[in-house]
């Protein structure tokens, strides 16, 4: 049975933690098997001024880190395991350096998915979003 977490969401752009002036007019995430033990993971974001943004990757499933590619300015590498079905695990990072690390956990129904994001600004500083099943 594959994973519930596989396929596009698109998060609630309406209730990202940010002056609603600054937040992107749309992110979709999605995650799709890539054969071997491996997803790629796109990430397509149009930001508040209509520029579109586009990262990508494809990772092992047991949590070898590996090269992202298209837009890297949060991360340039990522690693990520799937501990159960409706679980990913996704740790980034950037120039070598630990960037942050992402938990998306989709709803029993699979309709909706919540993003865990940890990022470091001296302590620990986490930050939740929320995303629809987009197909």
């Amino acid at each position: 049975m594959p994973s519930p977490l596989l396929g596009s969401w698109a998060v609630d752009v309406s209730r990202l933690p940010m002056p609603q002036e600054a937040r992107p007019k749309s992110v979709t995430i999605t995650f799709a098997d890539a054969g071997g033990a491996k997803w790629k993971v796109n990430v397509d974001i149009v930001d508040a001024g209509g520029s579109k943004i586009n990262a990508y990757g494809t990772y092992a499933l047991d949590g070898t880190a590996a090269p992202g590619q298209g837009s890297t300015i949060e991360a340039d590498t990522g690693a990520i395991k799937v501990p159960a079905p409706n679980v990913l695990v996704m740790g980034l990072g950037k120039g070598e350096m630990p960037a942050s690390t992402r938990i998306y956990t989709v709803a029993a129904d699979g309709k909706s998915m919540i993003e865990t994001s940890v990022n470091f600004d001296n302590v620990p500083v986490m930050r939740t979003f929320y995303f629809t099943r987009v197909r």
